[in-house]
């Protein structure tokens, strides 16, 4: 018979191990899986995969935005390791495309530092605009805090909420971090398809029924998304090339840009198999979307 001591050791073990799983994966407890959540939101998102970005996307976003003589945009920069230089260059593509630098405010928002008139800011505005960088310093910055809930009051009463790179990575419920549990240093060559490889945490949930990669053909990314649409079969997983955007009004989205939007679908969600930490699956229906081609969500 074990006496008290090694029980205790074994629920602590356990615990420890239940704890440790948890870690690996952000999972969203208020939705049952497979469950159909209508956008109901008045706003627009406009999700870019990163890269270099045109002028004319930048007037397709204002277009998008449906900004008028009283509108203003709001930067948020915190996803750059240089903040300053991230606001720059954001302020300065929408001023090369006629809009007044007057109209453009920018929030470099720590999370202890958030103020009123920031966030009333946000909440009013017509086009919030998220930086590049690293989709996991925008979020810590953001996570439960006033600005979350800003950004998602802009949203549902009609702004448009726009972001590249990490910034289209945030926009996502399941958000890829980008981190690989199995190869700790980072190449940004996804040579594998395993199982409880790639992080994945809380981003923004501003699109709830899908997961958002980035970069997506320029940097061959498609064993990462396939991966992940394995291990989160309710899920659409939507890998955005650069210089494309994918634009969400409702339950519909349209490709705008220079390239494709790739969608992976887990048809058979209970096909999900593994053998010696390596991921298979069976009807994995994949669809590539030109520009100007439309699809619901």
């Amino acid at each position: 018979m074990k006496t008290f001591k090694q029980l205790a050791m074994i629920i602590l073990l356990l615990s420890l191990s239940c704890k440790s799983k948890q870690n690996k994966s952000f999972k969203q407890d208020n939705l049952p899986a497979g469950k159909i959540v209508k956008n109901t939101a008045k706003g627009n998102l406009f999700i870019i995969g990163g890269g270099k970005i045109s002028k004319s996307l930048i007037k397709e976003l204002i277009s998008t935005s449906n900004l008028k003589d009283n509108d203003f945009i709001v930067i948020l920069p915190m996803a750059s390791e240089e903040p300053d230089s991230a606001s720059y260059y954001a302020k300065k593509s929408f001023v090369d495309v006629g809009i007044n630098a007057d109209k453009i405010k920018t929030f470099n928002l720590k999370k202890e530092l958030q103020s009123i008139r920031q966030i009333d800011s946000i909440k009013r505005a017509s086009l919030v605009y998220i930086t590049g960088g690293d989709q996991n310093l925008f979020m810590s910055q953001i996570l439960h805090t006033p600005a979350y809930q800003a950004i998602h009051t802009a949203y549902q009463n009609g702004a448009t909420i726009a972001g590249t790179s990490a910034g289209a990575a945030v926009m996502s419920r399941e958000m890829i971090t980008g981190i690989e549990y199995k190869h700790s240093q980072y190449t940004g060559n996804f040579r594998t398809i395993e199982s409880e490889n790639f992080e994945i945490k809380e981003g923004l949930g501003l699109m709830p029924s899908a997961i958002i990669d980035q970069h997506f053909i320029y940097r061959m990314r498609m064993n990462r998304l396939l991966s992940v649409v394995l291990e989160h079969p309710d899920k659409k997983a939507i890998g955005i090339n650069e210089s494309t955007a994918l634009i969400v009004h409702g339950d519909s989205a349209v490709v705008s840009g220079e390239s494709q939007v790739i969608i992976l679908k887990n048809s058979n969600k209970n096909s999900i198999k593994t053998k010696d930490g390596l991921l298979g699956g069976e009807n994995i229906l994949i669809d590539i979307l030109l520009p100007g081609e439309k699809f619901k969500l």
